[in-house]
C-alpha cells in the first residue's frame, strides 16, 4: 500500500525531527561543551543540563545493564515500526502530525541508546518548581505527538456522516 499525501507529511516530520534532535544534541556534547559545564543558566527558568539518561521516559527506570539498554532500543524502534505502518493512511492531519512526532522521537532517543548506551537529556525547566525532569527535543516530539492524536481522538470536531 502506497503512503497518502498526509502520510509522507508524517515521513517527513519525522525525519526532521530526527535531523533536529541529533543536530542539537551533537550541539550540546560538541561546541557547547555542556558535559565540561555540567548546567548552564540560559533565560528565566531554562538551564541546559547534562543528564545521561539510562532509564525511560523523563529518566525513569534508571538501569545499567546492557540488556535493558538494547531491551529498549527494541521497544523504541518497534514502536516506530507500528506506527509507520499506521502513518501510511491517516485520516486527518493532527493524526498524521502526532504520529510524525512520536516516530521521529522514539528514533532520536533509540539512535542515542544504540550509539551511546543512554540518551542525552538537556533542557532542564527544574526551577519552574512543578516539573522536575530534563528532558530533550525527541522527548518533547513524542509528548507534543501524543497530545495531538489525543486531542484529535477525544476532543477534536468531527464532521458528521453523511446518510
Amino acid at each position: 500500500m502506497k503512503a497518502t499525501r498526509l502520510g509522507w507529511a508524517a515521513y517527513a516530520t519525522a525525519a526532521v525531527v530526527v535531523a533536529l534532535d541529533q543536530a542539537v544534541k551533537l550541539w550540546m556534547v560538541g561546541p557547547f561543551m555542556l558535559p565540561l559545564k555540567g548546567s548552564a543558566p540560559v533565560v528565566g527558568p531554562l538551564s541546559f543540563t547534562f543528564i545521561q539518561n539510562r532509564g525511560v521516559s523523563f529518566g525513569l527506570m534508571q538501569a545499567e545493564a546492557d540488556v535493558v539498554r538494547w531491551a529498549l532500543v527494541g521497544f523504541s524502534l518497534a514502536v516506530a515500526a507500528a506506527l509507520i505502518a499506521w502513518a501510511r493512511k491517516p485520516e486527518r492531519a493532527a493524526i498524521a502530525a502526532g504520529l510524525g512526532l512520536i516516530i521521529g522521537g522514539a528514533i532520536g532517543n533509540a539512535i542515542d541508546r544504540a550509539r551511546l548506551g543512554y540518551v542525552i537529556d538537556f533542557i532542564d525547566v527544574q526551577r519552574l518548581g512543578f516539573f522536575p525532569w530534563v528532558f530533550n527535543v525527541a522527548d518533547s516530539a513524542i509528548t507534543v505527538g501524543v497530545a495531538l492524536i489525543l486531542w484529535d481522538s477525544l476532543i477534536a470536531p468531527r464532521k458528521a456522516p453523511a446518510g
